[in-house]
């Protein structure tokens, strides 16, 4: 298990401390860790999926809204 040392203002020590008192707060810090990475992670890959799904359309053919509701049409009869 690691060790890590961060340096916090007083008064969310202060605020963490009376939230979470007679709680094992390393657990406590390791959960709100890994829930931070996770949802950093998250973000990064749907910013990724975003950037490669422009990447697409600004080389995709422009397809006109008419020739897309008739090729709607088209397949749903």
């Amino acid at each position: 298990m690691a060790t890590v040392n961060y340096s916090i203002p007083d008064d969310v020590k202060e605020l963490f401390n009376t939230a979470f008192a007679g709680a094992n707060r390393s657990a406590v810090i390791s959960g709100l860790m890994q829930q931070a990475a996770e949802h950093e992670l998250r973000l990064k890959r749907r910013r990724e999926s975003v950037d490669a799904l422009l990447a697409v359309r600004a080389t995709a053919p422009h397809v006109s809204a008419e020739a897309i509701h008739a090729a709607r049409e088209e397949v749903r009869h």
